[in-house]
């Protein structure tokens, strides 16, 4: 085992390690995402063009440069939708639920690899990972709609409540409903934090949807898993944030946008998957002590 995985890890160490693994690694990450999510985004591609999007520059009429840009985004956000649009969406959207997990699978068996001081390339990486294909893309599954479940229905339940509050008194509607979206944002942080490290265990243990051994993982860690999973997702979001306006004041929703901001989706994926996959080992090694367990391996080879 490397030196850097056999001892727990503090905040800023789990971190520094995404950066580095994921620097060191690139080429090979990029090409396990690109062959898995790059045919999906070249048929985005395609049926965009086929809707008539413009591939070089997609912007809406205007007198200024400012008024233009204005109206694209008008367009994006209330613009009607044709029924072609919407079927491209979901079946754009169902594809990147089954190949994106298997693609992150993949960046979490090269740091398994890397852990065990073992080689790797992209071909190898998406093979094994391909192998649990049904517990990856199952569990995944479940997680969504877990997820959606969780956002859903107490948007829903909050939504009714303060209705009926306001109707009471403005002043109690809007209480309830900020007390109770309060309350329904800390239970679903909670639990899709303590169930969030399900994708590690269906990869590398024999356990699927691997929810129960996800919340094992997290008891007494809460806090620092948290945590951790915020920091890597805000600054996977704010580069994607700032490449999206870039590319939007140059290229207008165009067909090209989608596909240079994929682009950068890819590496931002890369990045909070490598960082995903570190805490999945940091709690590994401070709940089942891997370190001490690889030494009395190592001992027991020696001695042999």
């Amino acid at each position: 085992m490397e030196e850097h995985f056999s001892r727990p890890k503090s905040f800023g160490t789990v971190l520094d390690q995404t950066f580095r693994i994921s620097k060191n690694n690139f080429s090979t990450f990029f090409l396990v995402f690109l062959i898995m999510v790059g045919p999906l985004i070249l048929l985005d591609a395609l049926l965009s063009l086929v809707s008539g999007t413009s591939f070089f520059r997609d912007m809406a009429s205007g007198s200024t440069f400012l008024d233009q840009l204005v109206n694209t985004v008008d367009e994006a956000l209330y613009g009607t939708t044709t029924v072609f649009d919407d079927l491209r969406t979901i079946i754009i959207g169902l594809g990147g639920l089954v190949l994106y997990p298997l693609a992150t699978a993949a960046v979490i068996l090269a740091i398994d690899a890397q852990r065990r001081q073992e080689e790797f390339t992209a071909g190898s990486l998406l093979k094994e990972s391909v192998t649990r294909f049904w517990p990856i893309v199952g569990s995944s599954l479940l997680f969504g709609v877990i997820g959606f479940g969780l956002i859903f229905v107490p948007t829903f339940i909050i939504v009714m409540v303060a209705t009926v509050g306001f109707i009471i008194d403005p002043i109690i509607g809007i209480f309830m409903g900020v007390v109770l979206f309060l309350a329904a944002a800390v239970v679903g942080a909670f639990l899709l934090t303590r169930w969030g490290l399900y994708l590690p265990a269906v990869v590398l243990e024999p356990c699927a949807p691997g929810l129960g051994r996800s919340w094992q993982l997290t008891r007494k860690n809460f806090w620092r898993t948290f945590g951790l999973l915020v920091v890597i997702a805000l600054i996977a979001m704010i580069i994607s944030s700032v490449f999206e306006v870039i590319l939007t004041l140059l290229l207008g929703y165009s067909v090209l946008y989608s596909i240079l901001l994929d682009i950068i989706s890819i590496i931002t994926m890369i990045f909070f998957s490598v960082g995903y996959g570190l805490i999945y080992f940091d709690l590994k090694l401070r709940n089942d002590g891997d370190d001490l367990m690889d030494m009395i391996d190592n001992y027991e080879t020696t001695i042999q």
